[in-house]
């Protein structure tokens, strides 16, 4: 997918993950959710991505300078929608485009340094927070997730489906307190994902600016 986005959306950043601006030229990788579906990403100064009747995530790990990240801001954009579908609904809750938190407690994150996205989504001891663009349920709210053990992640809504640019700014300790109770732990990863497999509809999406603080 090539398409361009608006000059204020475009940042330069560096290879890093780390507290201040997020690089996407660098340390992302795709995990497939399923052997015969699969989204395009591009990697650059921001992330692009097309799904059409698939699904798959990028992701990347968190220095462990910036285990302790409490908040976020990014901007993206949507130039083609799924459906309005319900978030609460396994199998039935395709999205545009999906932002992850990962966190884990403090003392086990040392031992999940290593761990990739996959064993990481499956270990109860792990809290996502996913804000979301696409479902139809009001800004702010907040969706256990379908997928995973019980109580492990929650899906906030931020737009419902349909296209256009926006900018967001979330406080991670607020939304996590709001989510699970007490305070986050250490900010492991970040993933992006979009999902257009159960209604075999077409997104084309971006997303940049992305800083941790």
């Amino acid at each position: 997918m090539r398409f361009m986005l608006p000059f204020a959306f475009v940042m330069a950043t560096t290879s890093v993950v780390h507290a201040g601006p997020v690089s996407f030229s660098s340390g992302w990788q795709e995990q497939r959710l399923s052997l015969f579906s699969s989204n395009r990403y591009g990697f650059g100064d921001n992330l692009t991505l097309e799904s059409n009747g698939s699904v798959s995530i990028a992701w990347t790990r968190v220095a462990r300078e910036d285990w302790g990240t409490r908040g976020a801001s990014w901007s993206w954009l949507v130039d083609e929608s799924v459906p309005p579908t319900d978030l609460s609904v396994k199998g039935g809750d395709d999205r545009n485009i999906s932002l992850y938190f990962v966190f884990v407690p403090e003392q086990l994150a040392p031992g999940l340094e290593g761990a990739n996205i996959r064993s990481l989504l499956g270990n109860s001891d792990v809290r996502i927070i996913q804000y979301a663009w696409g479902g139809n349920h009001a800004a702010g709210a907040v969706i256990p997730s379908p997928y995973g053990p019980p109580g492990q992640g929650v899906t906030i809504a931020l737009r419902q489906a349909g296209t256009g640019a926006f900018n967001e700014n979330v406080d991670l300790g607020a939304d996590y307190a709001r989510a699970f109770g007490g305070a986050p732990g250490a900010l492991v990863g970040l993933a992006v994902s979009g999902d257009s497999d159960d209604t075999r509809s077409v997104i084309r999406a971006a997303l940049g600016n992305l800083v941790l603080r």
